[in-house]
């Protein structure tokens, strides 16, 4: 590795970089990225498709007086290395460490935070309209790729650009990839331009004429007889449409030609969008040959590639094998993706039944009402949506489906903390947002087990449902050959006890269990309670503990604000039955990335916290504590 990128205090540093050095730099990120990611995990191929339109952009423009706004901005690594963040890159993801995304906490070159798909383009378009109204000058240049525009967010700001602003630069960076190959008629548009021959000739003549001309008129002439034959060939060019003329396409990892043409574009006082052919996983064969896989992933060796062997199936997987089953029995269920089907393993259910799988893009919106239709036809539409992307949807969920009474499925894949992803990331608020939605059942397994038994519980429920599981493995349960139907709103009591009553929601049962054992040490008896249904609640069985118990203690991976423990209450209040609850979840507060263990032990989503909380209304033990010898 070569020392150019150690010389990097501030973007400042690569402006007076010769050509050949900024390739070499290129290559000196490359290699950064992957033997540092090795180490630490993270979006390693879309980072290395967008080196050259990094360097390029911050060799032409100037943050962070100049604002660079990245769509979901796992991309923005590269970003990071530029702005005094190398020394610290080590320690990306990593607890403590450089977030996964952009951050503005972190960096005044971090303009905006991100995590979510397909806000750019707002994002940019009202930094622009605040310069405006400020009479500044600096420019707003979004980086969003092709996926983006399959989000309705995107097409909503395209619609007021042209409108509201003379000066926005927007890249659009084609690779044709998301997390998975993009889908739908903007991706087929896009690609039509990108492989057309006499677009791509005439874009290559006038590259060839701004190597021979210099000066801004030159390049405008240049462009302006490209953009007039281009005219010629495409009469509805997309984005012109919109009233945002384009620039392209161009080869996203020559430096140069970046670097001259983002020169040119400063200069004009117009919205413009410059499209760029990138390369997702540019400059490691591994990351060529599995994108999917390296869109982003855990440490890898850095050689081959290669990863830890998985073991056993994750949560999504039985997902997945669970609705083919389904769908084997009952030709009215569809799985449904909002370009997500590696992430939700739902792409495991494709060859199986390929009429019936739909990936819409990056389109929750559209997802839900989607399934909302053919759930008027008779169809049970499973939608498998990662817990904080369904946050996009809630107006579909209420008024489309929940509204409707229709019988459409929520698989809500991350439902609880998702680690290093972060803030942006953790599935945290779904039992808030949906449980106060009438009509709706809203269940959460304990194990591999119990999600196939409540995915085959909403296949024969008439209305709508939700499924929330966490990331990852559960605890390997032994699955039975067919799922049975579970009691709606029946909790199920693993052990009886008399003194407390702990319900461990999901994934955290074991803490349930943990904690009744110490409880048993010290001389208490203590049941512990699978609650399965967060709405219904089993108010019979919930009101028959508090009767006669000292404390109720719940556990949940998720806020306390409007959680699980809050139903509890609600519930016992209702019934005019008074008895301490302890609640033990997540605060109010958005929570960092980090490793689990630790995240829970910092915020007292723990046993220790729970029988610090719970304590003070313990009442004398009726039997001695245990001694162990």
């Amino acid at each position: 590795m070569g020392n150019l990128l150690n010389q990097i205090q501030s973007p400042a540093d690569i402006k007076s970089f010769s050509l050949t050095q900024l390739e070499a730099l290129a290559e000196e990120v490359r290699e950064r990225l992957i033997q540092t990611l090795s180490r630490t995990g993270g979006h390693l191929g879309p980072n290395l498709g967008v080196v050259e339109l990094t360097l390029a952009m911050h060799y032409v423009f100037d943050t962070p007086t100049d604002k660079f706004v990245f769509d979901v901005s796992h991309q923005a690594y590269i970003h990071k290395l530029l702005t005094g963040r190398e020394q610290r890159f080590d320690t990306i993801r990593q607890p403590g460490g450089l977030n996964g995304f952009m951050l503005r906490t972190e960096s005044e070159h971090d303009a905006y935070g991100a995590g979510h798909a397909g806000t750019a383009l707002s994002a940019a378009l009202g930094m622009a309209v605040a310069r405006d109204l400020r009479g500044t000058k600096e420019h707003v240049i979004a980086l969003a790729g092709d996926a983006a525009f399959t989000n309705g967010i995107s097409f909503e700001a395209l619609n007021n650009i042209s409108d509201q602003t003379n000066r926005l630069i927007v890249v659009l960076n084609d690779n044709e990839w998301s997390i998975d190959r993009n889908v739908g008629a903007i991706a087929r548009y896009l690609h039509k331009i990108v492989t057309n021959e006499r677009v791509s000739h005439l874009h290559g003549s006038a590259a060839r004429v701004l190597e021979r001309l210099a000066g801004k008129t030159a390049v405008s002439l240049v462009r302006r007889a490209e953009e007039a034959a281009k005219g010629m060939l495409w009469p509805s060019v997309f984005f012109e449409e919109f009233g945002l003329t384009y620039y392209g396409p161009l080869d996203g990892h020559n430096i140069g030609e970046l670097i001259e043409t983002f020169k040119f574009l400063k200069t004009q006082d117009k919205p413009v969008v410059l499209h760029a052919i990138t390369q997702k996983g540019r400059g490691f064969q591994p990351a060529l040959d599995k994108q999917k896989k390296f869109h982003g992933l855990g440490p890898y060796d850095p050689e081959t590639g290669e990863t830890k062997a998985a073991g056993q199936k994750t949560y999504s997987e039985v997902f997945a094998e669970t609705l083919v089953k389904l769908a084997d029995e009952n030709e009215k269920v569809v799985g449904i993706t909002a370009a997500m089907p590696n992430g939700t393993a739902l792409d495991q259910f494709k060859p199986h039944h390929p009429k019936r799988y739909f990936d819409v893009g990056i389109a929750e919106e559209h997802a839900v009402i989607f399934a909302a239709g053919l759930a008027t036809q008779g169809f049970k539409p499973y939608c498998a949506i990662y817990s904080t992307f369904l946050q996009r949807a809630f107006d579909p969920i209420v008024h489309d489906v929940c509204l409707q009474k229709l019988p459409v499925v929520f698989c809500m894949d991350r439902g609880g903390l998702s680690g290093d992803d972060g803030a942006t990331h953790h599935g945290l608020f779904d039992i808030s947002y949906l449980r106060g939605i009438p009509n709706i059942v809203h269940m959460v397994p304990k194990d591999e087990d119990e999600l196939a038994d409540m995915m085959y519980t909403a296949m024969l429920h008439e209305g709508p449902s939700a499924i929330r599981y966490p990331r990852g493995t559960g605890p390997g349960t032994r699955m039975k050959a067919h799922p049975k139907a579970l009691e709606i709103g029946k909790a199920e009591v693993i052990e009886d006890g008399e003194d407390v009553a702990i319900l461990g929601l999901g994934a955290l049962l074991p803490m349930a269990e943990e904690l009744s054992a110490q409880l048993d040490r010290q001389g208490y008896s203590a049941a512990v309670i699978n609650p399965r249904f967060v709405k219904p609640l089993d108010r019979d069985l919930l009101a028959a503990y508090a009767k006669k118990v000292s404390a109720v203690v719940t556990f949940e991976d998720h806020v306390l604000m409007g959680g699980f423990g809050s139903a509890v209450i609600e519930a016992l209040s209702e019934m005019n039955l008074s008895v301490p609850v302890v609640r033990i979840g997540w605060p109010d507060r958005f929570i960092e990335h980090g490793k689990v263990d630790q995240l829970r032990a910092r915020y007292g989503v723990s046993v220790e916290a729970a029988m610090e909380k719970l304590s003070p209304y313990l009442k004398p033990a009726k039997r001695a504590k245990l001694v162990v010898r």
